[in-house]
């Protein structure tokens, strides 16, 4: 068996200061950096990370949105929201994240397994390419991208787990519904969800 772990969306969009900002969301940056530094090679045979990456999304950005299924102007392709956030840049900068994971750029996209690494490799190819079984899960938000990403995991045959204590989440009732859904679907979970702060 060898486990991967997955980072999902740590950008400047989703951080304090950006335009969908997840409260907490630099503190976890800094902590998945440090998650990753230890890691890498480690714990995980693998370290991947995916990002929002718009282009047009159609109804997924709008003037009044629902914050669900749609939101203000976010991580737009080649604009600095899109970028890593700077507490978890040094990371991928310095080779510790083995691939980047696009997603979204003509759709809503929130799980990391509808995108695509620079040569158009899935995900989950990818993953499998390189004898990957069990996959961690960590990032932002809780209760939307890693939920999405987590559960198409598991969906794809990936033993999956969430490790909480490196994932942020945006309000207590849809942190609350997200864990159900992880039980659901078998999804194992580890450490205490970093409440908004």
């Amino acid at each position: 068996m060898s486990r991967g772990l997955i980072v999902v969306d740590v950008q400047n969009d989703f951080c304090e200061g950006g335009s969908v900002p997840v409260a907490g969301g630099a503190r976890i940056a800094t902590a998945i950096a440090g998650l990753v530094e230890r890691s890498a090679g480690g714990d995980y045979r693998y370290v991947v990370a995916t990002r929002d990456h718009h282009i047009d999304p159609g109804g997924h950005f709008s003037q009044n949105p629902d914050f669900r299924n749609s939101f203000p102007v976010h991580c737009v392709a080649g604009g600095e929201g899109g970028e890593f956030h700077p507490n978890f840049a040094p990371a991928v900068a310095g080779g510790k994240v083995d691939a980047v994971f696009f997603k979204g750029a003509h759709s809503a996209s929130k799980s990391g397994f509808e995108g695509a690494d620079a040569d158009g490799t899935s995900l989950a190819d990818w993953l499998r390419a390189r004898g990957v079984t069990e996959v961690d899960v960590v990032g932002i938000a809780t209760d939307h991208c890693v939920r999405a990403t987590a559960l198409d995991a598991a969906a794809a045959g990936f033993g999956t787990r969430v490790r909480l204590d490196y994932s942020v989440g945006v309000a207590p009732e849809t942190i609350a519904s997200t864990l159900d859904d992880f039980r659901r679907a078998g999804i194992e979970t580890s450490g205490r969800e970093q409440a908004p702060s």
